[in-house]
């Protein structure tokens, strides 16, 4: 009996993967990793030059990403059963040896994983390797301490609707916006409503060798889907 192996990456620069995934990766039979169709994938990306010539490799290609929204339910339909797919796909490989899925960041923060982990209960053994989140890798990009003290700190995606996001931003004293790409002007509309636009950074391909740290009032045209928005508690210190 082989096993599911998740091996969180990090927040994308290779020196910040743990040993424990590095090992995983290094000693790897079978590698499957998420990506957009057409695209070589950010988590095969990463690992570059790190997996064994004999690892076959599992692309596991999105049927949809942004193409339609995701409260249609054609969206959630065809998500569904790729993840049925590839959890059905994972227990037969891992019936006889192990099988090592690559995942961005840390596996159990928003990552795609967490739909197959929950396919696989019972099925297969599985063990999952946390990682540094890219959120810590883009806060610490940005030289200041996310929170102080007693700082709340909230994490909110920008697909969300603007009244949300800007309720969210007013409530908080630190907050990391994730999604951004094309929800940038909604984003700017909402922290401009909750007093806190002048507060906020942008953080494009955090830890990376393109990374690219901006006041969010500096950034002019689109940015990546990728990029995190911070606004950093400024809480009680001695």
């Amino acid at each position: 009996m082989g096993k599911v192996i998740c091996a969180g990456l990090g927040p994308g620069d290779p020196e910040l993967m743990s040993v424990r995934s590095w090992r995983a990766i290094q000693g790897a039979r079978h590698v499957a990793y998420f990506r957009k169709a057409g695209r070589k994938g950010q988590a095969r990306t990463l690992v570059d030059g790190l997996l064994p010539d004999t690892a076959v490799e599992h692309a596991m290609e999105y049927p949809v990403t942004t193409e339609i929204h995701f409260s249609d339910p054609e969206y959630n339909r065809l998500l569904s059963a790729f993840y049925d797919q590839w959890a059905d796909t994972l227990t037969e490989i891992s019936q006889d040896e192990d099988v090592v899925v690559l995942c961005e960041g840390d596996p159990f923060l928003y990552g795609s994983f967490m739909h197959l982990y929950t396919r696989l209960q019972g099925r297969a053994e599985v063990e999952v390797i946390p990682g540094i989140t890219g959120m810590s890798g883009c806060w610490t990009a940005s030289g200041q301490p996310i929170t102080w003290g007693d700082d709340v700190l909230t994490v909110a995606m920008a697909t969300l609707e603007e009244d949300e996001l800007a309720a969210r931003a007013q409530n908080t004293d630190a907050l990391v916006v994730m999604k951004i790409g094309r929800n940038l002007p909604k984003l700017r509309r909402a922290l401009e409503r909750a007093g806190r636009a002048q507060d906020a950074w942008l953080v494009e391909h955090g830890t990376m060798a393109q990374q690219q740290v901006r006041k969010l009032s500096d950034v002019d045209g689109p940015v990546p889907y990728f990029s995190i928005v911070l606004i950093h508690g400024q809480g009680r210190r001695p």
